[in-house]
């Protein structure tokens, strides 16, 4: 399976459908994408690694600070994505730089009905 990159915010409610994506597939990695908040309140009980990322930069550092903390760990393989919680700058930042490491990216959510992940 692919590697998995969700963005974290602060919107209520949007936290089950990433913690269900994480926990009920077999990623082979898992970057979760927050600002401080998220980094101390956001849990699963499968392993993750958090990108830290300010949540008072602009659209410019926090791509800068996203590719930084995943320079090493994505490249031109299959990426996971999911952009249900968090903000559209924040996600606008991880698209890009996404983009910029090389990754082809595939947008996928959480079913909860059929309990599988859905690629769009």
């Amino acid at each position: 399976m692919a590697s998995l990159v969700v963005s974290v915010g602060i919107g209520k409610g949007t936290w089950t459908e990433v913690i269900q994506l994480i926990e009920n597939e077999d990623w082979e990695q898992v970057f979760v994408v927050t600002n401080e908040f998220g980094a101390e309140k956001f849990r699963t009980k499968k392993p993750f690694k958090t990108v830290l990322v300010p949540g008072n930069s602009t659209i410019t550092e926090m791509e800068k600070k996203i590719r930084e903390q995943l320079r090493e760990h994505i490249g031109l393989g299959d990426v996971g994505v999911n952009i249900v919680s968090g903000t559209g700058k924040e996600h606008m930042a991880l698209i890009s730089a996404l983009l910029k490491l090389g990754a082809g990216i595939r947008l996928v959510s959480w079913n909860p009905e059929k309990r599988e992940v859905v690629e769009h």
